[in-house]
């Protein structure tokens, strides 16, 4: 189940990740690097702090982790507020690109690629945010190991960023008794349940579970019935999909079904299916050689010209070194997606619904939000996922409002909430700020989505 996902963890599972000491002055003198003075281009009246540096994860690969925190403002007193961890998906997409830059984070960036401005609804105001390039590769997160770049999948993937959590509470040690939020997006929809399940693993004794169902399937059925709903693909089409891709790995398809995507593809012509009725940036013949025949629900990145305008921001050498990013001179520029560790994506497990039971049996608290126009992660694959899970229902499917009008949908099973949110794209924090940002204060307050 690729989807955007929050999901609770407390904090205190995180106390016992590490038995090092590090003594105050150490993680103060740290903390006092990392501060960011100043962001080139931002606006004059920022009342929060932000941190960003590296955090080292395998000492004897060389692969250091990059973040950038960005606490609340210091009229809605941050010591309360609590911590959540934001990623992106692709595989190999930039958590601060999307996540920091476009969706929840305090700013967007101009057209001019220079200037920043402050955003209305920033996640911010409610949660301190921390934005985590994962896995080393992508953005400014680097690896002295170049055949790193050509091995990563799902669990190092993981397991770099768990450890990256150990290190990074011994760096910011008043964070440990905060309650920890995970938020993910897109391929996310992996790497939260996957780090959060390592987190119960190896300090609630978790055993793995028995069961091992096939999410991939849900996932094609639900997407290609989307692509025929909204008249995007062709009756012969959609039965060749049917026919090649039902039975093969997303990550690994057949020619057969790479055939039928291109059909599809084709067939779509000239839209942006991250948003179908959103005006693309331009021609998006550059996405759709960016997904290279990949199932598009895998693909990595969202194409507005909004990217564009982040790739010249973060490419700026003023912006990086306010970042202490970049250290190490990396040999290629900052992207927002990582051709090399999307396109060499190793071990991809076809479900993530035995995961998803495990969380859910242990307690955890588990949102899923969904845009209606996104043909690439749809409604209606999410859906059939959900129902893969035989959960029981609490409150039934509703309309949700603000300000008196639909919002979206939401529907209350044991254990899960899912929320739609009408005509929001794959991105739904970018294409409806203000609705995303009531999901995400009913998510934190523990209310059901509005019914008036």
């Amino acid at each position: 189940m690729d989807c955007s996902l929050l999901l609770l963890l407390l904090i205190s599972l995180l106390l016992t990740l590490s038995s090092s000491f590090v003594s105050s002055s150490t993680y103060v003198e740290e903390q006092k690097r990392d501060r960011i003075t100043e962001l080139p281009g931002q606006p004059s009246n920022v009342d929060f702090r932000q941190y960003s540096g590296y955090v080292t994860v395998n000492e004897e690969r060389g692969r250091a982790l990059f973040y950038w925190l960005v606490e609340s403002p210091t009229t809605r007193d941050p010591k309360s507020r609590p911590l959540v961890l934001w990623l992106n998906g692709g595989p190999g997409c930039s958590s601060v690109a999307y996540g920091g830059a476009e969706e929840v984070g305090p700013f967007r960036v101009g057209s001019d690629g220079k200037t920043l401005h402050p955003k209305l609804y920033a996640w911010n105001k409610l949660a301190n945010l921390l934005f985590l390039e994962s896995p080393a590769g992508v953005g400014f997160s680097y690896t002295n190991s170049s055949s790193d770049l050509y091995t990563t999948g799902d669990q190092r993937t993981a397991e770099d960023s768990y450890r990256f959590l150990v290190n990074w509470f011994e760096r910011f040690p008043q964070y440990k008794h905060r309650d920890f939020y995970i938020v993910g997006e897109s391929y996310a929809g992996h790497f939260v349940p996957q780090l959060s399940k390592l987190v119960h693993e190896r300090n609630k004794g978790f055993k793995n579970p028995a069961i091992n169902l096939k999410d991939d399937y849900h996932d094609y059925i639900g997407t290609f019935e989307y692509w025929w709903n909204h008249g995007l693909i062709s009756d012969s089409t959609y039965h060749q999909l049917k026919t090649a891709c039902y039975s093969v790995s997303s990550q690994h398809p057949s020619l057969q079904c790479m055939e039928a995507l291109r059909s599809a593809e084709l067939e779509q012509g000239n839209i942006d299916p991250y948003s179908i009725f959103t005006k693309p940036c331009n021609n998006t013949v550059q996405l759709k050689s960016f997904l290279k025949g990949r199932y598009p629900w895998m693909s990595r990145a969202y194409d507005p010209c909004t990217e564009r305008y982040s790739n010249v921001y973060f490419n700026r050498v003023e912006v990086q070194k306010a970042l202490h990013a970049n250290v190490t001179r990396l040999s290629y520029p900052w992207k927002s997606c990582s051709d090399i560790v999307g396109n060499y994506w190793t071990d991809s497990p076809v479900s993530m619904l035995p995961i998803y039971r495990e969380l859910i049996a242990a307690g955890l608290k588990i949102w899923v939000f969904s845009g209606d126009t996104d043909a690439v992660v749809p409604i209606t694959a999410t859906r059939y996922s959900i129902d893969a899970l035989k959960l029981a229902t609490i409150t039934n499917w509703y309309p949700w409002y603000d300000h008196g009008k639909v919002g979206g949908w939401s529907q209350v099973y044991k254990g899960l909430t899912l929320v739609t949110v009408t005509g929001a794209g794959h991105e739904v924090p970018l294409h409806r700020p203000r609705q995303a940002f009531i999901i995400f204060r009913a998510f934190l307050e523990n209310k059901p989505m509005p019914m008036s």
